[in-house]
Formats: C-alpha cells, structure tokens, sequence
C-alpha cells in the first residue's frame, strides 16, 4: 500500500476482497467470453451497499468519501474483476450530490441507492466535438414544461443497463455565447422517454458501449440539474471524481500484474533457476511497482482534497495520467514475465492487459491531461 488506510477504509478494502472471492477468474473470464455484462457480480455490489457508496445516508446510502469510494474500485480490479459495468453509478454523484435541487435528490437517490433506479449512462461525448467538449451539438431547446433534445452521443456506457443517463446539451448556441462553456446545461433523462435510440459499439474488451440518438425528446424542465447554461462546470465535478476513481481502478490493475508476474517469476523455474532471478525479469516488475506506487499517493492527494471540498482539478487529472501509464506499465511487465503463457486465456493476464490499455484513452485521453495541465496549469498557450 502506497499509504496506510484508517481503520475503516481497510474494513471496506478487506469486505471487497471478501466479496470477490465469490467472483473468481473463471467468472471474468466466462464473462469475457461471451460478451455478458456481470449481472450476479453488480447485484452483489448492490445488496451490499457499495454502489451507494457516496450518496449520503440521509438519502439511504453509505455516505462515505471518495477515498473509500476509491478503495472499493481499487480492490475489484485488484481483485482480478472489473469496476467498468458500474463505476459510472459513484461518478455521476458529483454532479448530482453538488448540483441537483434537493426534491432531485429525495425523488431518485433512494432508489438508485437501494438498485431500484439504475444510474449508469453518462451522456457527453460526441462524434464530431473530438476533445472540445464546448463543441457538443446535441441540443435542448425550451418548450414550455419540457425541453425538447435533439442529437446523438457516442461511447456511451452502459445504456442498456441504465433507467436513467446525465447527458449534456447545449441550451444556447456555440455562437451566441461569449464564453464557450456557457450555455451547457445537463439533464436527467429517463431512457424510457419516446425517440431515443441505441446501437452497440463492440469494442476490444467486454465493455458495454453504445451510439446513442435523440430524435425529439422530450424531457421535463425539472429534470435540468442546477442553471440552465452552467452545465459545464456543473459536469467538471463529475469529472474530477470521476478521474479519481479511474486512476483507482488503473492502481487497482497495476497491484495485481505486479503481484500476478511477481509471485510467476517467483515461481516458474528455466534453466534450474526461477526466472525472477534474473534482472533482465525482475527489474521491469520492480520498476512498474514503483510507478504504481507513486501513482496511489497522487490518486490520494486528489481524493483527500476533494473530500475537503477544495479544488482538485490538477491533481485528479495527474492521477488519471499517472495510474493509467502505470497501469499499462505493469501489464507489459506481466504479460512478458509469463511469455506465451501471458497470450492464453485461462492466465487471464491478456484480458486484464485488453481491459487497461482503455484507460490512456477514455474517459479522457492522456493528451488532453497534458493539455490541461500545460495551459491551465503551468500557463502555457492553448494547444488546441
């Protein structure tokens, strides 16, 4: 461990570790096969309380802080699993908790809470805005009671598990707006609502993943979340947690190809020798563990400020960027550690391998963290 855990968040760490046993490889690996979305696994999270691990108890969650938040993820991919098919449902809160009004809150965070109302789809990335997200033409124009939307998004996740999506859309036009990330607004919208479509995007991993339409939808006004037109900063507080518990499942991914390769070279004797003898084995390990490591102390250092509610930006985005390569970094070191092996199926390091190599380009790619930190951050020129 990077840094020692209070008493509690071990408690969670260990009740996770408790709970994935019911879960072994062979469910992921079966799971991969067939392209399933692990419905016993998120059932079993649910009934536990974890996916509600950051609405607060008042609204019959767990209450808890991103860095518990952040320690569940983290022990499911350490674990061998896959957050994936629910993480949205922890992330999407930071715009909810901050942003809705309180009978939003009251009217649907006991039922996602309780797995009664699922909140999965997150609706913002679009085909033609490239990293832009003030670029987005999806758009939602006041009708009366109702705002009527009209667009499509891309990449998005978890459709066909979701009742409800957050999406953004823009309430006034890109050029009757000084600044561009006005006129954004977000919305809940219940995906049951005549004119939306959905068609799967299949991809390299068991990642869940649809193109999305929106043909005339009508959405209540009061299912807008905060002002009209501040959408934009309202979705930067999704962001920032969500970027958080990415950089948790990364460290969580990283953990366990370093422990898999390491207890391998440990074990796997050539030439009368075990391999991790050798430097040539031993030393990527080593080296990947390292970054894994430092990657944990920044993912920490973003959680505890957010916790604090102070600004987090720079630092859930060098978390992002960091554990992400760390990440990648380990899985190389792993899959060469068990040679041909690292290629079969039933070692499970090449789907681990598939499903990290995700995080260096969604849900933000790493450039555009270097972006960010170059012009906001160290104050160079926008780059783009």
């Amino acid at each position: 461990m990077a840094t020692a855990d209070d008493p509690a968040t071990e408690e969670i760490r260990r009740a996770i570790r408790d709970l994935c046993r019911r879960f072994p490889d062979a469910y992921w690996r079966e799971m991969d096969a067939a392209r399933s979305y692990p419905e016993a696994f998120i059932a079993a999270l649910t009934e536990g309380g974890w996916l509600a691990a950051l609405i607060p108890e008042e609204y019959g969650g767990a209450g808890l802080g991103v860095r518990q938040a952040a320690a569940i993820l983290e022990e499911i991919h350490r674990s061998g699993g896959n957050a994936a098919a629910a993480h949205a449902q922890m992330y999407t809160m930071g715009t909810l908790l901050r942003h809705g009004s309180e009978e939003q809150k009251r009217r649907y965070l006991p039922d996602i809470a309780s797995g009664r109302l699922r909140l999965q789809a997150f609706g913002v990335t679009e085909p033609n805005a490239g990293s832009d997200t003030t670029r987005i033409a999806t758009t939602a124009v006041r009708d009366g009671a109702h705002y009527v939307i009209n667009g499509q998004k891309i990449f998005t996740s978890r459709f066909d598990h979701s009742d409800l999506e957050l999406l953004l859309a823009r309430t006034t036009p890109y050029d009757q707006v000084s600044d561009k990330t006005q006129g954004l607004s977000v919305f809940l919208v219940d995906l049951t609502t005549p004119g939306i479509e959905a068609h799967p995007i299949p991809t390299m991993m068991n990642h869940d993943t649809f193109a999305v339409f929106f043909n005339d939808v009508r959405v209540p006004a009061e299912n807008l979340i905060g002002e009209e037109g501040k959408g934009f900063r309202y979705i930067l507080d999704g962001m920032n947690v969500e970027r958080i518990l990415i950089a948790s499942e990364c460290i969580g991914d990283g953990r366990y190809f370093v422990e898999r390769a390491s207890r391998y070279a440990s074990e796997r004797v050539v030439f009368d020798r075990p391999i991790g003898q050798n430097q040539g084995v031993q030393f990527p390990i080593a080296h990947a563990y390292a970054a894994v490591e430092a990657a944990a102390l920044m993912r920490d250092r973003a959680a505890e400020l957010f916790d604090r509610g102070e600004r987090c930006g720079a630092e859930a985005n060098m978390a992002k960027l960091l554990a992400s390569e760390a990440s990648w970094q380990a899985a190389n070191a792993a899959i060469q550690t068990f040679g041909g092996y690292g290629f079969a199926t039933e070692y499970d390091i090449e789907r681990k391998f598939r499903e990290t190599r995700l995080y260096q380009v969604a849900p933000v790619a790493n450039n555009l963290v270097l972006a960010y930190l170059g012009h906001h951050v160290l104050g160079m020129p926008r780059s783009y």
